[in-house]
């Protein structure tokens, strides 16, 4: 219980439906308790009329003698409390004939009848509102759960996501919390009301007689044994089955991400067969855990039976003895089986709580989960308004992963008003020091400032509110383009004609007004139905909406032809006179209206300088735009968007 025991600040935001479920627990176990003895209570008034009336007139007694003056009866507890507020002048218990005496006993039973149902019906009204109170306390908590858990989705930097998958991710804000929910509604709902009646049904036990009491639960001692012996196997196999279900999970939205390059590669039945031998795992796991479960029922139900045989067999040579009425022997055998679900629940509570521990221990290792990058302490955090530079000093950055080494004593500066582009071959290390400047990353050595303050020291919501970032691997939400576009803006609440401006900028306003649905268009996952320079010119356009003083662009114009590129580019460079405008690309058409360039082999800068002056200097530069133009000229060049 140690991981569970850490929901305890979620359950105190609640005490008022804690506190009322308890109230109501109690209550339905009192009338739960009551009942069984109005059965107690009517058994011993029927016998007592049969020995005073009926038995003597079957022996041969001659009624007028047997009568010669009436036969007053007690009426049971019960019954005699309802008489003494309701009709306290009534002498219903007077017998004066045989005839009188059957119309006592039928009445005696349809009181009896008729209070038992009676309070079975207030035991359910107050059950209603335990479980309006419990289960709804635990709905609650599950829905903070949610949140704090996607919070610290989003308060997770990149280099958690790339040490975990997300399938497994999933499962914790789903499975996970399921099994946690199903402890702190029926799990705590299910013990409260087991506690509480075993307190009231041992206590009228024993107060009926305390040595008929000890053989009625002489069995029990065995089932907790027998529960802790099974509970801890249940814990072990259920973290097993938790593990193999989150693969699972990976495995499935890994596939249904990439199901076009499955299809594609015709890699169907290598995937069913893969799937289907994860699945056989997780099946096998899942049975060997519900055989383990098995085990409780049977276990319960035989000692519970055992408990009823004892309680007839002690029960009757007590009343032989005379030393018991019949009727408290009919009272313990409702009170042994009253006991069967709240023990027969142990069994599940058991498996409920050995199954949230186990879950909750994943979500407790994922909320534990501290961010490589964090904003500055709140109290120094450094904020503005304004960007008026940025400055990279002998920057160098190596993927702990791989161990490549993407960037090398970097240096270069950005002021508002200037297009820095970054070009390099594939994996120089170009799309790494777009990351480093949105802080995605943090350098291992060397310093970025952003107006003269180290990147660090930094509000991070601060720094980022003055950026516009189109990544490479560009990712559009399954929603409208115009909320796509929106996103930039926070709220999303930017106004049409806004979103309208912004697309028209990224080139993109044409496409998106020949759809039917025009910029209500609904997209499907990740853009699925747009070609590859949309979703670039859109998440472009998301970007621009922004109006950031830092535009960092990472190889956003790949997949659009060349008169589309020149129209973004121009876009690009009314933003560069009042931004600051990171761009990185490896085509030389989209970074020749540059201010200065940097050329990254391995991670090192190998050559900067203006666009005009390395493309007549011979260096790596100018191979690249002799490499380019001559594929121009033999049509190599691919200029078309591709679905």
């Amino acid at each position: 219980m140690r991981e569970l025991w850490k929901l305890n600040s979620l359950i105190k935001r609640y005490p008022q439906l804690l506190l009322g479920g308890v109230v109501f627990i109690f209550l339905t176990n009192v009338f739960a308790v009551y009942a069984p003895s109005l059965i107690g209570e009517g058994v011993n008034a029927l016998k007592d009329m049969d020995s005073a009336v009926l038995e003597p007139l079957r022996e041969g007694a001659k009624e007028e003698a047997l009568f010669s003056e009436p036969i007053r009866m007690d009426l049971p507890p019960s019954l005699r409390w309802i008489s003494s507020v309701f009709a306290p002048d009534a002498e219903i218990s007077l017998i004066a004939s045989k005839d009188n005496a059957l119309a006592w006993m039928k009445q005696l039973a349809l009181w009896q009848a008729g209070l038992f149902l009676l309070a079975y019906l207030i035991k359910g009204i107050f059950l209603f509102f335990t479980r309006q109170t419990i289960i709804v306390m635990s709905r609650r908590i599950e829905f903070d759960l949610k949140g704090k858990i996607f919070d610290q989705y989003q308060r997770l930097d990149a280099s958690f996501y790339k040490a975990n998958d997300t399938g497994d991710l999933m499962n914790r804000i789903s499975e996970d919390v399921s099994k946690v929910r199903m402890y702190l509604g029926p799990a705590i709902m299910y013990t409260l009301n087991l506690t509480m009646l075993i307190f009231l049904v041992v206590g009228v036990m024993v107060y009926i007689d305390w040595q008929l009491t000890l053989f009625a639960l002489l069995p029990l001692p065995l089932m907790s044994v027998g529960i802790y012996l099974v509970s801890t196997r249940i814990n072990r196999q259920s973290e097993a089955v938790q593990r193999q279900q989150s693969g699972l999970s990976t495995f499935v939205q890994q596939h249904i991400a990439g199901i076009r390059v499955l299809k594609s590669f015709q890699r169907e039945h290598d995937a069913t067969e893969r799937f289907t031998e994860a699945a056989d795992l997780y099946k096998m796991n899942a049975l060997k855990l519900v055989k383990t479960e098995a085990l409780f029922m049977p276990i319960i139900v035989m000692l519970v039976g055992l408990s009823t045989i004892l309680t007839i067999y002690v029960g009757g040579q007590r009343v032989i003895a005379g030393e018991l009425e019949i009727g408290h022997v009919f009272q313990f055998v409702f009170y042994v089986n009253l006991l069967t679900w709240p023990f027969a629940s142990v069994g599940w509570v058991t498996s409920l709580v050995q199954k949230a521990e186990a879950s909750m221990k994943r979500i407790n290792a994922f909320m534990e989960a501290t961010p490589v990058i964090q904003s500055a302490p709140s109290e120094t955090a450094y904020s503005a308004d304004k960007l008026e530079e940025i400055t990279f000093d002998k920057v160098s950055f190596t993927y702990p992963e791989t161990g490549i080494v993407a960037a090398k004593d970097v240096s270069f500066t950005i002021k508002p008003g200037q297009i820095v582009a970054i070009t390099g071959r594939t994996g120089s290390g170009k799309s790494t020091l777009a990351q480093l400047a949105m802080r995605i990353f943090d350098p291992e050595s060397g310093e970025i400032r952003i107006n003269g303050k180290s990147l660090p020291e930094w509000n991070l919501t601060s720094f980022r509110s003055l950026c516009g970032y189109v990544p490479q691997d560009v990712f559009l939400f399954s929603d409208t383009i115009q909320n796509n576009i929106a996103f930039g803006i926070e709220g999303g609440d930017a106004s049409l004609d806004d979103v309208k401006a912004a697309a028209l900028e990224a080139h993109v306003a044409h496409n998106i007004e020949g759809f039917q649905k025009g910029y209500q268009t609904l997209l499907g996952e990740r853009g699925v139905n747009l070609s590859g320079g949309q979703k670039q010119r859109i998440s472009i356009a998301r970007a621009f909406i922004r109006r950031p003083q830092l535009l960092i662009l990472d190889d956003c114009l790949s997949a659009v032809d060349t008169e589309t590129e020149e129209t973004i580019l121009n876009s690009i460079r009314k933003q560069g006179k009042e931004s600051a405008v990171l761009l990185v690309s490896h085509r030389i058409s989209s970074i020749r209206g540059a201010d200065h360039v940097l050329v990254l082999d391995a991670g090192q800068v190998v050559e900067s300088g203006h666009p005009n002056e390395l493309a007549s200097a011979g260096g790596p530069y100018a191979r690249m735009v002799e490499q380019q133009s001559q594929q121009g000229e033999d049509g190599k060049e691919e200029n078309g968007e591709d679905r």
